[in-house]
């Protein structure tokens, strides 16, 4: 059941508010449980090493200690991050409790991770890019993942209206409110004055971004593959 909004420390019935540094501790904590689940729960010095990864990043950040631990303080008071005690250990280790907060099973926070590490994405995107994290069967499994995201209370993901020149929906994350959705907006407005919907260049610049989507899609089966003979 989703939770009631007023019973949470980061949303109300206007929405979540976290802004760019906390959505990319959250979404690194997020990631991280996925990929490195050995070394999880992280360090601060492990999570500042995710926030500036040259790899998977939009935007690429280079972020000071300080900043990501007053970003994780923050956090903890939105419980949204939680300290994880451990015996005989040197150094806090921090985990994140969006599933805990808002009932989100691990396809969810795949995918909302994705969005809050590397901004709209199409459904083909996020099943790709998320191949690490989580195996989706087809499109239709992240669609729907995708639709109870926007379902959420607050909602948590929205679709976006299409770029000039492009055929698919992205989709972005809401936990930063409607600022940044108008950011968005105005970043294809300001693409559309460009490159006018139809015109040659925004079909050659959706080619690019589909066949890059293929090859990330490729590299994935690949490793996969890979792993039934290690």
């Amino acid at each position: 059941m989703d939770q009631n909004p007023q019973e949470s420390g980061n949303a109300s019935s206007e929405g979540f508010d976290l802004d760019a540094i906390e959505v990319r501790v959250l979404s690194v904590l997020i990631e991280k449980s996925f990929v490195t689940p050995d070394s999880y729960p992280l360090s601060i010095n492990a999570i500042v090493t995710g926030c500036n990864q040259l790899t998977g990043r939009e935007p690429v950040m280079e972020l000071a200690e300080s900043t990501v631990q007053d970003a994780v303080d923050r956090l903890i008071e939105r419980r949204l991050i939680s300290i994880r005690h451990q015996a005989g250990a040197r150094v806090l280790k921090y985990e994140h409790q969006i599933r805990l907060r808002h009932s989100l099973p691990p396809a969810e926070q795949v995918v909302l991770a994705l969005l809050m590490l590397r901004g709209p994405q199409t459904p083909g995107e996020i099943r790709s890019r998320g191949e690490r994290m989580h195996h989706f069967a087809d499109l239709a499994e992240v669609e729907a993942v995708l639709l109870h995201l926007s379902e959420k209370y607050p909602p948590m993901a929205t679709a976006l209206p299409r770029a000039p020149g492009t055929k698919e929906t992205r989709h972005a994350h809401l936990m930063s409110g409607a600022e940044v959705l108008q950011q968005y907006a105005d970043g294809y407005a300001t693409a559309e004055s460009a490159a006018p919907r139809g015109s040659r260049l925004g079909e050659l610049e959706e080619e690019v971004r589909r066949l890059r989507q293929q090859v990330e899609w490729l590299t994935a089966e690949f490793e996969q593959f890979r792993k039934q003979f290690e």
